[in-house]
């Protein structure tokens, strides 16, 4: 089992870290060539173009059934579970094969409203120290769900 992590914006780059030094697990951090990353030597970096997709597609395309996938985006996310792999958002939150489809749709219809312009839709709300527990919590509750 290794983790790959959508690190382009990912706020829990540390906490990662530390479970994949405390269980040994490979760690990569995928970024594109905008974004400067420095995970030190207790993790791996792949760099991709900034291409809007090639972190996924990278991710993906290194992912093999029991990994784990770590991202906010809805389609990496399934993308992974369709691979049979873990996947949780940077807060903490596991989806599955029972989640997944209502996500992307609730996506769907969200960014239909955006570009009509009918109404104003809010971004996530800001983080609190609770999301990194629960992201902890989690992420180690499927390294050991798997190990």
């Amino acid at each position: 089992m290794k983790i790959l992590v959508d690190a382009d914006s990912c706020p829990v780059k540390d906490i990662i870290i530390e479970l994949g030094v405390e269980y040994n697990l490979e760690v990569y951090f995928v970024t594109n060539i905008n974004h400067i990353l420095e995970v030190g030597d207790k993790a791996n970096t792949i760099i991709v173009d900034n291409h809007s997709q090639a972190a996924d597609i990278a991710i993906i395309n290194k992912a093999e059934q029991g990994d784990i996938v770590i991202t906010n985006d809805y389609g990496l996310a399934s993308m992974a579970l369709s691979k049979k792999c873990f996947s949780i958002s940077a807060r903490g939150y596991i989806y599955n094969n029972k989640n997944i489809n209502n996500l992307l749709n609730t996506r769907h219809i969200t960014m239909k409203l955006r570009k009509s312009n009918k109404c104003k839709i809010k971004g996530p709300r800001k983080r609190k120290s609770a999301d990194d527990n629960k992201f902890k919590k989690n992420l180690e509750l499927l390294i050991l769900k798997n190990g």
